[in-house]
């Protein structure tokens, strides 16, 4: 399965715009909410894969780009606007990149933090992903 755009439905009036997150939109089961913020200007983060986790990213404030790589191979999103995430399943690795300054990221996971979810090491993702 590969990283996809999900849209939400945004109410617009005079006063500014306001964007939900329903659970019927997410597609998962929120467990945990966290934000990257104060990320230096061009800066990185992320640069790993959930074994079980699903996570919704959205560019809350400012931009960026989320490059991620999955059995069809690598694909780069650039996030700009906070009526929209990108979905990322399981056993896709992420790299967050090219940050906007007062960029924030809200993240929204589908599991509590747990350690040994992660695959840190591309090399050991890649062979999980062919089963070798």
């Amino acid at each position: 399965m590969t990283a996809r755009i999900i849209r939400f439905g945004t109410v617009h009036d005079d006063s500014g715009n306001l964007t939900a997150f329903e659970r019927t939109g997410v597609g998962f089961d929120v467990s945990r909410v966290f934000i990257l913020h104060d990320v230096v200007e061009g800066g990185s983060r992320g640069g790993h894969a959930h074994r079980v986790l699903q996570e919704l990213i959205v560019a809350v404030s400012g931009s960026f780009t989320v490059t991620t790589w999955d059995s069809e191979g690598e694909h780069q999103q650039h996030l700009n606007r906070a009526s929209e995430g990108l979905y990322v399943p399981p056993m896709v690795w992420r790299r967050l990149s090219d940050f906007s300054g007062g960029a924030v990221a809200l993240v929204l996971a589908s599991t509590p933090y747990n350690p040994e979810d992660y695959i840190r090491d591309f090399d050991e993702f890649t062979k999980a992903l062919t089963g070798d």
